[in-house]
């Protein structure tokens, strides 16, 4: 028995729809669980990283001076606040000046004692810089807050009165 033409194009184009719409709906599924995917494995590690800075600058007390420790030994002393996940700024810095007598000592004692330690402000030096340090946050150790009653932000505030 033969059936008409357009019987069977109506009795096969719901199967060949229903199949094709199987086929994409998976197909789609699989992409979106890429994109979520790769979208959690980003902020996991984009994350982490700005989650440690943001938890670390909410620790910077705004109205007192940080000391920033640099992973070459040296140390600034001024107002840290948070830049991007690359650098910190650091402003009205100051820093460790070791000034030596010029006399000559007879022993390594009496040349730790021939040497004074004093607080200089950034600016001052030959390449004229300005008050604001850009620093990337793979070179800091480590920085702390300074106590208000503290020897070096005593000396900061002596320093600052005194120019006026």
């Amino acid at each position: 028995m033969r059936r008409p033409i357009n019987e069977a194009i109506v009795s096969d184009t719901p199967a060949t729809v229903v199949a094709r719409t199987k086929n994409s709906d998976g197909i789609w599924r699989v992409v979106a669980i890429i994109l979520i995917l790769s979208g959690l494995a980003f902020l996991i590690n984009y994350g982490a990283g700005a989650l440690a800075a943001i938890t670390a600058d909410s620790a910077v007390k705004g109205k007192e001076y940080q000391a920033l420790f640099l992973t070459n030994g040296q140390v600034y002393f001024g107002k840290l606040s948070h830049t991007d996940s690359s650098y910190v700024k650091l402003t009205n810095i100051y820093y460790l000046q070791v000034q030596q007598s010029v006399q000559p000592s007879s022993s390594a004692s009496s040349s730790a004692a021939n040497q004074q330690v004093s607080l200089a402000k950034l600016g001052g030096e030959l390449h004229g810089p300005e008050d604001a340090m850009y620093v990337s946050r793979a070179q800091v150790l480590f920085w702390e807050n300074l106590k208000t009653d503290g020897k070096v932000t005593q000396a900061i505030n002596n320093y600052q009165s005194s120019n006026k």
